[in-house]
């Protein structure tokens, strides 16, 4: 079985922050590879602030192309919406039955992980690799044997923040990748 951690997110857009936090996940345990999962519609979040998913799948694509370690993946694309996570790790486990997949996750979202649909299903049959976030504490869940508490960096980097940069006229060219900065620069997505 290859340990798959499964990071998603709507990646509107990707940023050096994810990239950081996903190859820690991978050097400092057990995961085998990790799959960017591009989420086009999160319940609990709005829409209406989302680029296009392909032009979001695009970006995470151009920010891991020349790394065999990630995967972009459009698996929500083809679900019903909004997606739900118990719904996508379902599908995926039919669909790859020689992988365990497991979740990455901030401390945040932990920290609200009872909004959740089926979260108590989803805490009993998957491991939660778990990195810090500022001003966060989902302390109530260090005890949960599945959960992993990863001592990753904190890194006080948004997306929201850099959408709200780019609308300003402030450059963000060392918060992403290049090619990532290079493609948002020359389309003028967020502005």
């Amino acid at each position: 079985m290859r340990k798959t951690g499964l990071y998603f997110g709507s990646f509107n857009p990707i940023h050096v922050g994810h990239l950081i936090i996903a190859e820690y996940m991978l050097e400092h345990s057990d995961l085998q590879e990790i799959w960017f999962v591009v989420s086009p519609c999160n319940p609990l979040k709005k829409k209406s602030s989302l680029l296009d998913d392909r032009q979001r799948l695009y970006m995470v694509n151009l920010a891991i192309e020349d790394d065999d370690r990630f995967k972009a993946s459009d698996v929500e694309f083809g679900l019903p919406q909004p997606s739900y996570t118990c719904h996508t790790l379902v599908h995926l486990a039919e669909k790859y039955p020689k992988r365990e997949f497991c979740l990455i996750m901030g401390e945040d979202n932990l920290q609200t992980i009872d909004k959740w649909m089926n979260y108590e299903w989803l805490m009993e049959n998957y491991d939660f690799y778990v990195y810090p976030r500022p001003g966060y504490d989902a302390g109530e869940y260090k005890n949960g044997n599945r959960i992993h508490f990863v001592d990753a960096p904190q890194i006080e980097l948004s997306s929201t923040m850099i959408r709200e940069s780019l609308k300003q006229k402030k450059s963000v060219r060392y918060m992403l990748p290049p090619k990532v900065f290079q493609y948002l620069d020359e389309m003028g997505f967020y502005r």
